[in-house]
């Protein structure tokens, strides 16, 4: 039997307040809850599970791993992200020159410290679209 580990079924992160991470996965990110079964929440990843599980142990709530999200346009997605309510810890920029294309990322977080990210596989020379005065001013407030 060959054996192939390269496919996740699930994540799961800590959480502090399970009611809390739900509204933020669901409604700031957009995730579709599959179900909730008391302080755990499950949502799907395009067919990889999250679950999100209500810890007491504050030590338990880990903030030195992170969730990339994939997105075709960074700007667009990071944009959007802003709206619904995401706090970003910076602007998406290029972290490695790929032979057929460039890897973007820009990290944000989520109510419990874990630290989320956007990655975009772009073609070579892309540059992100730089935001309009309307979105940096919301991105301010």
């Amino acid at each position: 039997m060959r054996l192939n580990l390269d496919h996740i079924g699930q994540i799961a992160f800590a959480v502090a307040d399970a009611d809390r991470a739900e509204r933020f996965y669901e409604d700031v990110l957009g995730l579709r809850k599959l179900y909730r079964f008391g302080d755990l929440v499950f949502f799907d990843c395009a067919g990889v599970r999250l679950m999100l599980a209500q810890s007491d142990d504050a030590a338990a709530i880990a903030s030195h791993s992170a969730l990339y999200f994939r997105c075709a346009d960074i700007a667009l997605a990071r944009a959007e992200l802003i709206r619904r309510g995401a706090v970003f810890n910076d602007e998406p920029h290029r972290v490695a020159p790929m032979e057929d294309h460039d890897l973007w990322m820009s990290f944000f977080g989520d109510p419990d410290g874990h630290v989320l990210a956007l990655m975009c596989e772009a073609p070579k020379g892309y540059e992100p679209a730089a935001a309009s005065a309307n979105e940096r001013f919301e991105e301010l407030r």
